[in-house]
């Protein structure tokens, strides 16, 4: 179904890209959520993540598809970092970008994001990155040397961090999964509780460390809720700091029960290998919505059977279009053409069976391409 027309498509969770020159190790390991080398003998392009660049990031930079790592790299080196991210983000027909700007690293900000993919960047602000920033300013060389007010000064701190990032933000992401899992209490704790929570934290915390207690991830999680910015969640797989059966998006059922009625949109991503789930908790709660990137990257030529999962339950209003897009420009080429290969591939089958009619595939990939993201986010001004 090749002929299956697209708007725009609008990332709506990616990150910067590495401004810099990379070695070929270091670009290896931007194609696994792994942290360690690859299995002796071989390299991260072994993977299906790997095959997806070598297929379709070379003919963007003047080479043939699958050409060997080494061929590929040095082009990229030959262009430049410059020229080489300006090509691969202009060839994904990507038109809008919301960037968490959470992590750390020499990455592109929002206007050089926008600027090499010729469309538009908006913010999606991390919540424990906003709140250890605050911490960061609390915290004395000398832990000895804390003042008594920290804590409060920490929590009206963080309060008003939020609100003020809800002025120009579209939207918050937590990684509370990463953190404590997300079997978290459903209730917004008690405000003697976040003080004394925010008191044990900062007694003896070094600059850096990171924000892990339950009480205050979960204080962050409803001050969130409580702009009506859509939060997005992590859930499913990634790196190793992560215990993946803690990271089901079933155990936050509770919460989204609670946030029912708040006004906030809740956005599950990724979701692997708990992808259904995800989908099923959209189906049953009206504020739920589920996010078809990273999973389809990773899981390479099987990115049409993962897209067919999602879309067995989920109503198509309810997904949305993302690459998550780190570090290399070649993972927003990567994610964006398998979930065209994966839809068109897909919706066409049905099409062809009459299961669906070419109207209605017309306009469903429309609304997970693009459209539901812009009614999510309320993306005035953004083309698609």
């Amino acid at each position: 179904m090749a002929w299956l027309p697209l708007p725009p498509l609008v990332d709506h969770h990616c990150h910067g890209v590495v401004r810099g020159e990379l070695d070929a190790r270091t670009f290896e390991g931007y194609l696994t959520e792994s942290d360690a080398p690859a299995a002796p003998g071989t390299t991260f392009f072994d993977t299906q993540a790997g095959f997806a660049v070598r297929r379709w990031c070379p003919p963007l930079l003047g080479l043939e598809p699958h050409c060997p790592p080494a061929a590929y790299l040095a082009r990229r080196r030959e262009l430049g970092p410059y020229k080489s991210r300006r090509a691969l983000l202009r060839g994904t027909g990507i038109g809008a970008y919301l960037v968490d700007t959470g992590l750390p690293g020499d990455l592109t900000d929002l206007d050089e994001l926008a600027g090499a993919g010729g469309g538009t960047a908006r913010e999606i602000v991390r919540l424990e990155t906003l709140a250890e920033r605050i911490a960061d300013g609390l915290t004395p060389e000398d832990p000895s040397a804390r003042a008594a007010g920290d804590a409060d000064a920490f929590v009206a701190g963080v309060g008003e961090a939020v609100r003020a990032a809800a002025r120009t933000a579209v939207g918050f992401k937590s990684v509370a999964a990463y953190r404590h899992g997300l079997a978290l209490a459903s209730e917004p704790p008690a405000p003697h509780e976040v003080h004394a929570a925010a008191e044990d934290w900062l007694a003896g915390r070094r600059a850096g460390d990171r924000v892990a207690d339950p009480v205050l991830l979960r204080h962050l999680l409803w001050l969130a809720v409580a702009t009506g910015l859509p939060l997005q969640l992590h859930t499913g797989f990634g790196d190793p700091d992560l215990r993946l059966d803690h990271a089901d998006p079933i155990l936050l059922t509770d919460f989204i029960r609670a946030t029912a009625g708040t006004g906030a949109c809740l956005v599950l991503l990724h979701g692997y290998p708990y992808h259904r789930q995800a989908a099923y908790l959209a189906s049953v709660f009206p504020h739920v919505y589920a996010d078809v990137g990273l999973s389809l990257t990773h899981t390479g030529t099987r990115a049409e059977a993962v897209l067919a999962e999602f879309l067995e339950l989920a109503p198509f209003g309810k997904l949305l279009f993302s690459t998550d897009g780190y570090g290399l420009p070649e993972l927003y080429v990567v994610g964006a053409e398998l979930f065209r290969t994966a839809l068109r591939a897909l919706l066409g089958r049905w099409v062809e069976e009459g299961a669906w009619s070419a109207s209605d595939a017309e306009r469903v990939a429309a609304l997970i391409a693009a459209r539901n993201a812009h009614r999510v986010y309320g993306l005035a001004g953004v083309p698609g």
